[in-house]
């Protein structure tokens, strides 16, 4: 396993000024948007005392915890710069050539196998809206994105719009509103689904249409103009990007909306020794990461077999014909999640049993969604409103009960709605 990430802490001043840093899109005050029972791994529970939805630094080191059995694996300060193909075999080896980062030295293994987790928040999405690019030659440093905010304080008495409904969109306009000049313009094409209620902090607003040079102006959808603008954050989300696999062929990667020539968001389906971890969005990544990962296992310990080549690309196709070739592509919206989770887990079950594997020669189960899942994972917008709008209590949140849902409560109506009905037929 190779790793960008340089350890934190350790040695003299001097020693960590020569450590390699990368900048990550996680701000002082990021919070989960998923509660934590949903987004766990099967075998680690997280700690007690965090709270419902948990802080950044919780997670961290709850996957630092999860890794612990492999960390002795993981070589840190390396910069993957090319993968290749050895030879034209299907499903043959992989040239991989990495830069040692304090010594600037390059190396080149060969591997039977590459699994990609580098995930996609890496190159800023910005839509080309008309008179942006001239805007932002007039006014450099004016516009920015969400990978690079940090503190809301920064924004303190200054006229704001935050422009993109998702997660980080609702979030850091939320944490903004708090600082900047008021009403924060909170720009978007339709209603957030973890939106908090409505108050005089933030003023919902179309997308932007066009920008106007003069009085550092922007114009909205529905013809509104706001003038004297001091910064607007594109929380619009990311490219695709694999600069390191740009020499394969067929490509990758396109216009950097979606990653091409897979096959079950998880394999190139061309060569299938590569492997894409954690491609689809709108999703819960560590149990879909667990379930994809049991299929791999399998897959490349010879217990698993493939499709042909052309079901993997009219299953690629069929997604193109429902989704589109573009951004949605990778969309998985509830419970297209839910049920992609179990799909790859009874893929995985399928595997031939191997003598000298655990559970009964099984190997480690995946993880399969049932009515609490599906029910936590449908509700999760609702809960973290719910959270949201305890403010500074939040903190002390711990299960989804002091926030007002239990799934024992819903299980009884459902199971009530269902006697009722077998009691009218």
């Amino acid at each position: 396993m190779l790793s960008h990430h340089a350890p934190n802490g350790g040695g003299n001043g001097a020693q960590r000024e020569k450590e390699p840093s990368f900048l990550s899109p996680i701000y002082d005050q990021l919070e989960t948007n998923i509660p934590r029972g949903l987004m766990g791994f099967q075998d680690l529970n997280w700690p007690q005392d965090s709270q419902l939805f948990p802080k950044h630094t919780t997670v961290l080191q709850y996957i630092q915890d999860y890794g612990k059995e492999v960390e002795h694996l993981v070589q840190l300060s390396t910069q993957v710069i090319n993968i290749e193909p050895e030879d034209t075999e299907y499903e043959g080896p992989w040239k991989v050539r990495t830069r040692d980062l304090p010594t600037n030295s390059q190396h080149e293994e060969v591997f039977d196998a590459v699994i990609v987790a580098n995930g996609h928040f890496i190159v800023p999405y910005v839509p080309d809206i008309p008179g942006i690019k001239e805007w932002n030659k007039r006014y450099p440093g004016v516009i920015s994105h969400a990978k690079y905010y940090r503190k809301a304080n920064e924004f303190t008495g200054k006229k704001v719009i935050v422009v993109g409904n998702s997660a980080s969109g609702s979030d850091i306009s939320t944490q903004i509103s708090q600082h900047c000049s008021l009403p924060l313009l909170w720009s978007s094409k339709s209603p957030s689904m973890l939106q908090t209620p409505t108050t005089a902090t933030k003023r919902e607003m179309p997308p932007i249409a066009k920008f106007h040079i003069s009085d550092r102006a922007v114009e909205f959808a529905d013809g509104t103009r706001e003038q004297h603008i001091d910064a607007i954050v594109f929380a619009t989300g990311y490219f695709y990007s694999l600069p390191f696999l740009s020499k394969l062929s067929p490509k990758l990667i396109g216009d950097g909306s979606h990653v091409q020539n897979t096959y079950q968001h998880l394999l190139y389906a061309p060569r299938p020794t590569l492997a894409l971890l954690t491609l689809p969005q709108r999703i819960i990544p560590f149990p879909l990461s667990e379930s994809q990962a049991a299929v791999l296992a399998r897959l490349y310990s010879g217990r698993l077999a493939l499709p042909s080549l052309s079901t993997m690309q009219a299953w690629e196709q069929a997604v193109v014909d429902e989704m589109g070739a573009g951004r949605n592509f990778h969309l998985l919206p509830f419970p297209k999640d839910g049920n992609y989770i179990n799909e790859m887990s009874r893929w995985a079950f399928t595997a031939t049993v191997k003598e000298g594997v655990e559970n009964e020669g099984k190997g480690k189960l995946p993880p399969i969604w049932g009515e609490w899942e599906f029910w936590c994972r449908e509700k999760f917008p609702e809960i973290r409103r719910a959270f949201a709008a305890k403010g500074e209590e939040r903190f002390g949140v711990r299960t989804l009960e002091e926030v007002g849902f239990s799934f024992d409560k819903y299980w009884k109506e459902k199971a009530g709605d269902s006697e009722d009905k077998i009691l009218k037929k």
